[in-house]
């Protein structure tokens, strides 16, 4: 195992965290806010200490490492990069409890949007900013960002692509361009001109600077942490619909976004994934308008809610125009559809994946056929090229380890007595990177009541479900730590 590089990466981490942390200081400086300013002044130099610490202890670094150096690094910097940066929330006593703060941080970096917070709007302005903000952050991937900025891996482009592969959403990583770096640029290009497109949009529909940037972050990131209490209820229909459209902007596959810019529209339309993910959003809106109708004063309050819902729950925002829990069984039944479903591979959003559902339909059509007839081999073929066998087994695993971590997740939440429909959408709603699940945990409420022990397991499913369970896993493994012989 590559450790001196593995740490420098890390400390690489911390320098970006400290970095981007410095806008909400100069935010809480110009709010007079000294609780938010104190707790930066203290964060930051320890940032920036334990990278200056790091850096020393791996001068001399080398730059080759492996694949499981890549899974370690990622799982390695999300949890140190989320155990510092909940530290103003604890030091300002904001959140006093170490383990809300890690909660709420880890939350707003994995782009999940679920809180302990009981009254968002009583929160300092620079700490509200830095909570949306770390949704941005989280929602392309801080590795990717440190790869676009950072001459990290030289020629080597494994080393890169380990990386890559580590972070970004999807049963397989491809290049954009023939350099990953160059591909982590393309990505990031893409990211923040269509967030600045997202703030221009609210802006116009009369939306202040400060909620117009955090409400964007979050849509950006798919996160859904608002700056209200009533989440994105208060806002006018004009700022609901942008945010929907934007939300199902977000979900999709950005390597779409590129075909576009290179006027490739036939790659485009063939798309499966874009395809199965459209066809999904038209068949659940419209049901959802037919099951709910008569719940609202006309036609058009309807849709605007339905469509509203299935964007946030689909690309695992986690914001919310209405109190879908009030809603009838079968519509509740289509959210929780939904959050195992979740967006496109290579998006900012969480949740399966609509590549690997149509994938896993693909196998099981095929398991179904060559049972029906042994002598025959068939490929199993994406987009027209057929898909790696090595991909199908690991699509197979991932559901797998999901299922497992799901059934743990959900027995031991249950200790604490809440009602199974709480407990399981509740772990759904974080292992899936959602936000808001249903019954007390439902968008008006929150997951302040549930014990540490709980805040913990569903704090590791945020992690384990934003990096797609492997890097996390294995930093639990015995075999991840042992020398190579």
């Amino acid at each position: 195992m590559n450790w001196k590089m593995i740490w420098r990466i890390i400390a690489w981490i911390l320098v970006v965290e400290a970095g981007l942390m410095l806008p909400a200081l100069f935010i809480s400086i110009g709010y007079h806010e000294p609780a938010a300013i104190y707790g930066y002044c203290l964060t930051l130099p320890i940032i920036l200490g334990c990278a200056g610490i790091l850096f020393l202890l791996t001068r001399n670094a080398r730059k080759g490492f492996y694949q499981r150096e890549g899974f370690v690094t990622t799982g390695l910097s999300w949890l140190v990069m989320s155990a510092l940066g909940c530290l103003p929330f604890f030091f300002s006593r904001e959140i006093p409890n170490y383990i809300d703060c890690l909660f709420e941080m880890v939350s707003g970096f994995t782009t999940t949007g679920s809180s302990i917070l009981t009254d968002v709007e009583a929160l300092d302005k620079g700490l509200l900013w830095w909570r949306s903000f770390s949704h941005w952050v989280g929602g392309m991937g801080v590795l990717v960002f440190l790869m676009a900025i950072v001459p990290l891996g030289g020629k080597n482009q494994g080393f890169t692509l380990h990386i890559l592969r580590a972070e970004s959403p999807g049963p397989a990583v491809g290049k954009m361009a023939p350099r990953m770096k160059e591909t982590a640029l393309i990505l990031y290009r893409l990211y923040l001109v269509l967030t600045v497109l997202n703030i221009i949009f609210l802006l116009a529909g009369g939306m202040d600077w400060f909620s117009a940037c955090c409400i964007a972050f979050g849509t950006a990131g798919t996160g859904g942490f608002s700056v209200l209490n009533s989440s994105c209820a208060s806002y006018s229909p004009y700022i609901q619909w942008v945010t929907t459209i934007f939300m199902f902007a977000f979900a999709v596959n950005f390597s779409i976004y590129y075909l576009l810019w290179l006027r490739n529209f036939k790659a485009v339309w063939k798309d499966e994934e874009l395809r199965g993910y459209l066809l999904i959003i038209a068949v659940t809106i419209t049901a959802l308008v037919l099951n709910v109708r008569g719940l609202y004063g006309s036609l058009s309050e309807t849709i605007r809610h339905c469509a509203f819902t299935v964007a946030t729950i689909m690309s695992t925002t986690g914001y919310a125009t209405t109190d879908f829990n009030l809603w009838p069984a079968f519509a509740k039944a289509i959210i929780l559809f939904l959050m195992f479903v979740g967006a496109c591979a290579g998006s900012t959003g969480g949740g399966i994946k609509v590549i690997r559902v149509i994938l896993l339909g693909k196998i099981l059509r095929r398991n179904v056929h060559e049972n029906q007839h042994p002598d025959e081999v068939s490929a199993i073929r994406i987009n027209d090229r057929k898909v790696d066998e090595q991909v199908i087994r690991n699509c197979e695993a991932y559901l797998i380890a999901y299922a497992g971590i799901v059934i743990l997740s959900f027995l031991i939440v249950s200790l604490d007595g809440f009602t199974v429909e709480t407990n399981f959408s509740a772990v759904m709603a974080t292992f899936n990177n959602i936000g808001p699940g249903l019954d007390a945990v439902g968008p008006t409420s929150n997951f302040a009541a549930y014990s540490a022990l709980s805040k913990i397991v569903m704090t590791f499913d945020m992690l384990a479900g934003r990096l797609e369970i492997y890097p996390i896993i294995m930093l639990f493994s015995r075999r991840t730590w042992r020398k190579r012989r």
